[in-house]
């Protein structure tokens, strides 16, 4: 089958997501949380379909391929746990066996997807070498989980059908090790990605921050759920659900912004897009602790009223524009000095021309601002001759 052929046949890849999701929440009692199960069914299925997508555009692009695996594997390991759970019916013990030994080491795709983004390849004999370091990795811990004698660590009530009882104590420590690799090979994908990002230009260079967006969406999902497991419990309630869209929204970030990268779709736009995201998560930050700050505040000087809420909703309502503007000019001066540099000369062009009367000069200015702020090999201005 050639690799076109495979392109046009990948769509099966979410058909089968979606197969197994539907099959998986057949078997949720009334009342499971079906709501949390449905989100994490749609990130599975936003793997599968950008993959889909990739693949369909670029069939021999490996990342695609990639995450079309982990969308329809999340999928079917999901449904297999949970079949497995139902100790007795027929075929539970296989579906519990395969679910304890797929789960953990897949995590492993996160590796590949971070040293083959975005062209497919790897980029270098080093990253070769943590790629098959990481899935010897996957494979070491498969097979010891595979053949761990006693209760299966998905499902303790089932026990393990293949375990090896005479290397039973050797394979519980490889199983409880093998992570160890696992985050080496995270932490040098990682750094490999870093590294790259310094080097490259152009394209592939807007690729990458797209990578770069995702992962702090990730980082930031992360920490709002650390923030949600301290303050309320996520287990009750619709904290269960504010948790899990949390979650997936970090989730689902990933292949959102590979696909964006891969299919160069708006891909000069991430820069806006960045800038705006550093920009309005700094305010919601600042604006929201000081509205905390100003509601206390008043609360222990005049106590719980509505009139120290609402006056407190006004002065960060007030403070909205100033800060905003503050926020801005210091990620533009951290961030993105050059174009700092180039709207402060502008500005100051603009106020040496209301003020300038001396065409030579002026064209000195027009010269030396052109020079600073797009930098090109060479300036030349020419004039009318009545101008002159």
């Amino acid at each position: 089958m050639t690799w076109e052929r495979a392109g046009r046949l990948v769509w099966i890849a979410p058909v089968l997501a979606v197969a197994f999701s539907a099959a998986f929440l057949t078997l949720l009692a009334p009342g499971d949380a079906e709501g949390v199960e449905v989100l994490f069914l749609l990130t599975f299925l936003a793997y599968a379909t950008v993959g889909a997508l990739i693949v369909f555009r670029h069939p021999r692009h490996t990342v695609g391929w990639l995450f079309c695996v982990v969308g329809v594997a999340s999928a079917a390991t999901e449904l297999l746990y949970t079949y497995g759970g139902r100790t007795g019916e027929p075929g539970a013990t296989a579906a519990a066996w395969v679910s304890a030994w797929s789960a953990e080491p897949s995590s492993v795709a996160i590796v590949l997807l971070l040293l083959l983004f975005p062209t497919g390849r790897y980029s270098s004999p080093s990253s070769r070498l943590v790629g098959r370091a990481a899935l010897g990795t996957a494979l070491v811990w498969a097979l010891a989980l595979a053949l761990d004698p006693g209760p299966l660590r998905s499902t303790e009530a089932t026990a393990n059908p293949l375990g090896i009882e005479a290397a039973g104590s050797v394979l519980d420590v490889i199983a409880d090790l093998s992570v160890i690799p696992f985050l080496c090979c995270l932490a040098a994908a990682v750094i490999g990605v870093v590294v790259r990002l310094r080097r490259l230009r152009g394209e592939e260079r807007q690729q990458l921050k797209w990578l770069v967006l995702a992962a702090g969406v990730m980082l930031a999902a992360l920490v709002i759920e650390l923030g949600l497991l301290v303050a309320v419990d996520t287990d009750r309630g619709a904290w269960d659900f504010v948790s899990a869209l949390v979650i997936c929204t970090g989730l689902a970030a990933f292949p959102v912004a590979a696909g964006m990268a891969i299919l160069r779709h708006r891909l000069y736009d991430i820069d806006v897009v960045i800038n705006r995201a550093l920009v309005y998560g700094a305010l919601t930050a600042s604006l929201g602790g000081t509205y905390l700050a100003v509601v206390l505040l008043a609360g222990l000087a005049v106590g719980e009223s509505d009139l120290a809420i609402a006056a407190s909703t006004l002065a960060v309502a007030a403070l909205f524009r100033p800060v905003r503007a503050r926020i801005q000019a210091a990620v533009d001066r951290r961030f993105y000095r050059r174009r700092y540099d180039a709207a402060l000369t502008l500005q100051a062009f603009g106020a040496r021309l209301r003020d300038e009367l001396d065409l030579e000069a002026l064209g000195d200015d027009l010269r030396g601002a052109a020079r600073e702020t797009v930098q090109p090999a060479h300036v030349s201005l020419w004039l009318r001759g009545e101008l002159r």
